[in-house]
């Protein structure tokens, strides 16, 4: 027996925000189009959903054909189904943001995928509603960052206070006061300071720290 066959079919496909940091900037991965409609344009990363996966395993296995990465911090952000919002079909999709550190990404695998790194202030004009996408996306990691720490997936293990604060200015899109900012970050019993000194930045150095997971989920039961 068929059912819902009054009904007219639609596509479902899910797109893939992918955060990076480096260099003091937030960064998006975005690629060339390779499939028609909007072939050649900028576009986010992401695939149709199979008909025997959930779309947060589409999501996941999206993401992991792209960096190689598994278990990455991955959030739903939201459903896009404006009804011209794909020339080709009648396309709704769903939207996830991910954080990956950068180095932890194979160049080989960016290369392949022909994927670029872009300043999150330089993104360029996305197909369809991507850059909508974008913003929203933005939106809901900046709300997410300011009760859980999860800045933290975008850094390396060892990083600088500096660091640490860049990331949240390149995050929130503002600069913070440097003093208020230390004095916060001291207050916070899972950011612990470690033997190390990273020496690339000054000759003096900087102390190194690092976000200590198990304190983090003893405290606020993450």
């Amino acid at each position: 027996m068929s059912y819902y066959s009054e009904h007219a079919k639609v596509w479902v496909s899910v797109d893939v925000i992918i955060f990076g940091f480096d260099e003091g900037k937030l960064k998006v991965l975005i690629g060339r189009r390779q499939m028609d409609p909007g072939r050649g344009e900028w576009s986010l990363y992401g695939g149709f959903v199979g008909a025997s996966e959930s779309i947060d395993d589409c999501a996941e296995r999206t993401l992991c054909e792209l960096t190689g990465l598994k278990d990455l911090y991955m959030q739903q952000v939201g459903a896009f189904g404006a009804v011209d919002r794909d020339p080709g079909e009648r396309v709704i999709s769903i939207a996830y943001y991910a954080l990956i550190n950068v180095n932890h990404y194979d160049e080989r695998l960016r290369k392949e995928h022909n994927a670029e790194w872009v300043d999150i202030d330089a993104l360029p004009t996305l197909y369809s509603d991507h850059n909508d996408m974008v913003r929203m996306s933005l939106r809901r990691m900046r709300q997410k960052m300011r009760t859980q720490p999860i800045g933290f997936r975008l850094l390396p293990e060892l990083f600088t206070l500096t660091q640490l604060q860049k990331l949240y200015e390149a995050v929130g899109g503002q600069e913070i006061d440097k003093r208020n900012f230390r004095k916060r970050i001291k207050e916070m019993d899972f950011i612990e300071k470690t033997e190390f000194i990273d020496k690339k930045s000054s000759k003096r150095g900087a102390a190194l720290y690092t976000f200590n997971k198990i304190m983090y989920n003893d405290n606020f039961k993450l």
